[in-house]
């Protein structure tokens, strides 16, 4: 089966874009770029969360009502949610209504903020899981790897939720930890370019 596929402008992306513009959008300008924002970072494990048994593009179509539901993920402000905020998130339409989920969300600001003050920042102690390149590696032919499970693993021991292996590698395919973008997509030189020119923090 093919990994990608040819859009409307003649390039090649990965098969995944579905030839949606939305879609074509966040694979072109977001997906693979490295990220060490850590209120970005934390906003995209929540999301990864939540597409658990759903599919990216539900969560994409829903990012905005995400970020207005949830303060744009600031984990100083989601740290501090109370039972009531739990409530008035699972009256909202616009987001995911899954009291485990949300709960989690709130549980992951709180431990983010331990997290900062042991390691200095999240993108410090995440970018410390970042796989080395290897020429035999084949993109997008893995769910799980090995870091990716450490990380998981780590996160779960910290106290986070909803951070299994596939979704947390999943956040890293995002997240530039990794360059999963096909052989011959167009976009996989230029993050191939970014991740050369990003300073690890």
């Amino acid at each position: 089966m093919p990994d990608t596929v040819t859009n409307s402008d003649g390039k090649l992306r990965c098969i995944w874009c579905e030839q949606l513009p939305e879609m074509i959008e966040y694979h072109d300008q977001e997906w693979g770029f490295p990220i060490d924002d850590d209120q970005r970072l934390f906003e995209k494990l929540c999301l990864e969360s939540f597409q658990c048994g759903l599919s990216w593009r539900t969560i994409l179509a829903k990012r905005e009502n995400f970020r207005a539901a949830f303060h744009d993920f600031d984990f100083n402000k989601v740290a501090r949610f109370t039972e009531r905020d739990v409530s008035r998130l699972l009256e909202d339409a616009g987001i995911v209504r899954h009291r485990g989920k949300i709960e989690a969300v709130i549980n992951n600001a709180q431990r983010a903020l331990e997290l900062i003050e042991r390691e200095g920042s999240l993108a410090t102690y995440i970018w410390r899981y970042e796989p080395e390149e290897s020429p035999d590696f084949i993109p997008q032919t893995a769910t799980t790897s090995p870091e990716s499970i450490a990380l998981s693993k780590d996160l779960k021991k910290r106290g986070w939720k909803f951070v299994g292996p596939t979704t947390v590698y999943a956040f890293m395919q995002s997240m530039g930890l990794i360059n999963d973008h096909a052989q011959d997509c167009v976009l996989r030189p230029e993050v191939a370019r970014a991740r050369q020119r990003f300073t690890r923090p």
